[in-house]
């Protein structure tokens, strides 16, 4: 009997795609540590311009990895955090980058 692989090609694209983007995999890394605030992801990855992490956090918030919660303090904090969908990624990616130390 021959298996179709049509729709785990198509998962595994998706998932390419979405992590493959450029400071997505650090984004998360990060942010596995615990949630942060905008101006603390920015400081802890200084060459990412404040435009692209504004749109990476958007895509990983819409993907449904991480959780954007506005607290009404003054000033107004907004922090970001992984889902549990966002940890389990995170934890598939430290694999990735244990990888990565060993052999690169």
């Amino acid at each position: 009997m021959k298996q179709d692989f049509k729709p785990l090609l198509a998962n595994v694209e998706h998932v390419h795609q979405t992590i493959g983007k450029k400071w997505v995999s650090l984004i998360i890394h990060v942010l596995n540590e615990g949630p942060k605030r905008f101006s603390e992801l920015n400081a802890i990855i200084p060459d990412l311009s404040k435009r692209v992490l504004n749109e990476r956090l958007k895509e990983l918030e819409e993907c449904g990895l991480l959780n954007r919660e506005v607290i009404p303090e003054r000033p107004v904090r907004t922090e970001y955090s992984l889902t549990a969908k966002g940890q389990e990624l995170g934890e598939a990616l430290s694999y990735v980058e244990a990888w990565a130390l060993k052999w690169l």
